[in-house]
């Protein structure tokens, strides 16, 4: 039985996460963490997610190394906010407790810190800006298409809710991060976020960044391959966060076998 925790219980993914643990027969809850200090601390995780008493108290995170080590949490979940995120991986990680993360919004220097963490402590985690499966296959696709059309220009395009707070999404950076590494770009070069005013001709080189936030829109990702006469869109759309939940669910179940210090992503996973 795989002992899992999760982080931002209370909210849309993490209620959604402990309602699919709830459903598999190799995985249970067994901590639930909010944050500091909490209202809802005390309250049964199960009771939130809409599932009934699982026997789980909602913790704030002050309380989160006392909830890993008497829960005897075997890998914690984490869909929350990047500045919290960082904190909880390396707190996590001192127990010796493997990740499964899910936060986007990382900086470059928020990334290699919490490699440096799981590597110090050699723990087993994975890491990925998308968990949907589709997503993944997605950006394999791209690696194998871009070199084909390495002449044509191309637009990233991405759609979410009107709560999301960083822009772009994170997919769609590691989406122009495989384009990039495809087309033996240096994205911090290339990269051309939104555009206003006389900017002038298009470059060659440059690739296209475009955010749309409004309404439910769960995510959309559109990469757009644009030559003389002809143009190819590819896309995924994902219809509900469920395509997450259950690339979570695969990861829980890999990341136990995973190499220690080392973070993993989705491809690894699926092993694409």
């Amino acid at each position: 039985m795989i002992k899992v925790a999760v982080t931002g219980a209370a909210g849309r993914m993490g209620s959604g996460i402990i309602r699919k643990i709830s459903e598999q027969d190799d995985m249970e809850v067994v901590a639930a963490i909010e944050m500091p200090n909490t209202p809802l601390a005390g309250v049964d995780a199960g009771e939130k997610a809409g599932i009934g008493n699982i026997g789980v108290p909602i913790v704030g995170s002050e309380d989160l190394e006392k909830a890993l080590k008497e829960s005897g949490a075997e890998v914690l979940v984490d869909f929350t906010i990047a500045p919290a995120a960082v904190e909880t991986i390396k707190r996590a990680a001192a127990c010796g407790v493997n990740l499964v993360v899910g936060t986007t919004g990382f900086t470059e220097e928020m990334a290699q810190g919490n490699a440096d963490v799981i590597k110090e402590n050699n723990i087993k985690a994975v890491i990925s800006s998308n968990f949907s499966i589709g997503v993944n296959v997605f950006f394999k696709v791209l690696k194998d298409l871009t070199p084909i059309l390495n002449d044509f220009d191309i637009e990233i395009i991405e759609a979410h809710h009107n709560q999301k707070a960083d822009a772009p999404s994170g997919t769609a950076m590691t989406a122009f991060e495989v384009v990039a590494g495809a087309l033996g770009r240096n994205p911090e070069e290339v990269g051309i976020y939104g555009r206003q005013g006389q900017v002038g001709k298009r470059t060659k080189e440059e690739i296209g960044m475009h955010a749309v936030r409004g309404g439910d829109i769960v995510g959309d990702h559109t990469v757009l391959y644009v030559g003389d006469g002809e143009r190819l869109e590819v896309k995924h759309m994902a219809h509900t966060r469920e395509v997450f939940i259950a690339g979570v669910i695969r990861a829980l179940r890999f990341v136990g076998s995973a190499e220690p210090g080392k973070v993993n992503d989705m491809a690894d996973v699926l092993g694409i």
